[in-house]
């Protein structure tokens, strides 16, 4: 594990379109150290008389081979065991006793996974045999490939007992295991106080900080340990110590729900204003989880001052991750519904994305999108439109609620220039709401101006003709992109990718507009295939009086008149015929 780089980090999720998931490392502050190889088995060696003696728990013939044969008790196997390690593993003392009155120099005898026979008979708590192996002057402070003690083994597995014989026979209380972790980090994660008060009787430190900084504190914050962390404090444990990303005990608990326990470090003075390497407090991390209850708890100890200095707010944390009942309690409590994101931080997403709204429609969270709404959003403070991104995502939903907050219709891409409405654009498998689009005052007949008229198009593909899309042919909504003109519907629609969904798009259009003139391009591509020559027919005749009629109307009304047509005291007939249902 590698310390955590907060520049490193800002790469990985500011990429095009991307997230600020994941605000802490994701090491999330890993509190527990790493694989400890708990396994203690070893293979019997074959045709060992003394092994399995041992592993037949026969006394007498252990006791009868160590007088004919004293040195095939200190044989090895292939993983570096002894005769001793089985007696210890196997809890048999009295062929300890046997073994050691022979080789008395082998009790401290290591494994080739560096295990004493001392550690593995606290790995399998027998406490008889770990008294006599003490008693025969076992070291109790060497540890195994991980650096794990017997005392430290003896605190995982909670037995007191052990625990009790090990400090009395001098176990150095605070070893540190391969990762920093200490015996009293293991028994705070066991919540077990007993433990931990005979630790720190022997003289544990109360603040070791393990490889990444971290404290048995926030081992018991991270992990919910109520009993393992009023002791601690009680016993002068620092709640605002932080690791080497700058988290601190109360970012642990507001990270995984413990209401209780946020509660408890507020009331022991816990500061709710120390951020972390990546600029965040507590307020963040628990809006982020969606935790509005701590939120709660948060709001009325952050300061407005430091949370406006921050780079993100947790209101913008809420919206990317669906949790609504935290955004009403952000917005409740005074929260800014149309702050945006720093300048310097939202550049780095292609779309330059800057509010809570913008997050919550590029996350599909329509739910928090509809309160962000309710509670006042703007729908134009971003460089782009979040009606487009809902049309990208084919939110139907989303798109009825930005519209019905007056979202434009016709919104375009700042960076990419289009004749026509760069919705047409993100519609291209999606008719429906294509035609819930237009039925809303999307810019039909800009699709059928052309430049070229009846003259002959450039060829597709030629330079400024392609910058427009991306990989899946729809209009890219990055703001970096540039073209050098604006790019005309027929051009678009006769690119390779699209030419063979013309035709549906192409009538669909017809029937949002009064008479129009098809270009070269569009007759083209409507020649092309037998079953569209009719959209083509359908263009060259006269409209219909009563669709001109309607077209009329519905031009009168403005856009702000078609968002509210069904809420109009009209009968249903009328408000079909308008809304161009029949």
């Amino acid at each position: 594990m590698t310390k955590f780089c907060y520049s490193e980090y800002l790469n990985q999720f500011r990429n095009a379109g991307g997230k600020c998931d994941e605000v802490l490392p994701r090491r999330r502050a890993e509190t527990r150290r790493g694989d400890s190889h708990r396994d203690v088995t070893s293979q019997p060696q074959e045709d060992d008389p003394v092994v399995s003696a041992i592993r037949r728990g026969d006394e007498e013939a252990v006791n009868d081979l160590a007088k004919s044969a004293p040195h095939s008790l200190l044989r090895e196997n292939k993983d570096g065991w002894i005769p001793l390690h089985d007696a210890a593993y196997c809890g048999l003392t009295a062929c300890l006793n046997t073994l050691l009155s022979v080789h008395p120099g082998s009790v401290d005898k290591r494994t080739l996974q560096e295990q004493t026979a001392l550690l593995l008979a606290v790995s399998c708590e027998h406490l008889s045999c770990v008294r006599r192996l003490l008693e025969a002057g076992a070291d109790p402070d060497i540890s195994n490939k991980n650096k794990e003690t017997p005392l430290y083994k003896a605190c995982e597995l909670e037995n007191v007992d052990a625990v009790s014989v090990l400090l009395s026979y001098g176990a150095t209380v605070n070893q540190r295991c391969g990762q920093g972790w200490t015996a009293l980090h293991e028994a705070v994660l066991k919540n077990n106080t007993e433990i931990c008060e005979m630790l720190l009787r022997a003289g544990a430190t109360i603040n070791p900080p393990n490889t990444f900084s971290i404290t048995p504190l926030t081992v018991a914050a991270q992990h919910g340990h109520m009993r393992a962390l009023c002791y601690l404090i009680g016993k002068g444990a620092d709640v605002n110590m932080q690791t080497c990303d700058g988290i601190t005990a109360l970012h642990e608990a507001s990270k995984n729900g413990h209401k209780d326990i946020v509660a408890v470090l507020l009331t022991k003075n816990a500061d709710a204003n120390k951020p972390t390497s990546s600029g965040l407090l507590p307020l963040h991390v628990a809006a982020q989880h969606g935790h509005h209850e701590i939120v709660s708890l948060l709001v009325s100890v952050t300061s407005r001052a430091r949370l406006r200095h921050c780079w993100v707010s947790p209101l913008h944390l809420a919206a990317e991750h669906n949790r609504h009942t935290v955004a009403a309690v952000l917005l409740k409590t005074g929260a800014d519904v149309n702050g945006t994101l720093a300048p310097c931080h939202s550049v780095r997403y292609a779309d330059r994305r800057a509010t809570a709204l913008y997050f919550a429609v590029a996350s599909r969270s329509t739910r928090t999108a509809e309160v962000l709404l309710n509670a006042g959003a703007s729908v134009s403070l971003d460089p782009v439109s979040p009606l487009l991104m809902a049309v990208r995502h084919g939110c139907a939903s989303t798109v009825s609620l930005l519209l019905q907050r007056g979202a434009d219709v016709n919104a375009t891409v700042p960076s990419v220039s289009t004749t026509f409405p760069a919705v047409v654009a993100l519609c291209t498998d999606n008719l429906p709401l294509l035609k819930c689009l237009l039925d809303h005052g999307c810019d039909a007949s800009s699709c059928f101006t052309c430049t070229h008229g009846n003259a002959p198009h450039p060829a597709p593909g030629e330079p400024n003709t392609g910058h427009v899309l991306q990989n899946d042919n729809t209009l890219s909504l990055n703001c970096c992109e540039t073209t050098e003109r604006a790019r005309q519907f027929c051009e678009w629609i006769s690119s390779p990718a699209l030419c063979g969904k013309a035709g549906p798009i192409i009538e669909l259009l017809l029937e949002h507009v009064a008479h129009v003139q098809l270009c070269s391009r569009i007759t083209e591509l409507l020649d092309g295939r037998e079953e569209w020559r009719a959209i083509k027919r359908k263009s060259l005749l006269p409209r219909p009086l009563l669709h001109l009629c309607r077209l009329g109307i519905r031009t009168q009304m403005g856009r702000d008149g078609l968002k509210c047509l069904t809420s109009l005291p009209l009968p249903d007939r009328m408000i079909r015929y308008l809304s161009l249902a029949d």
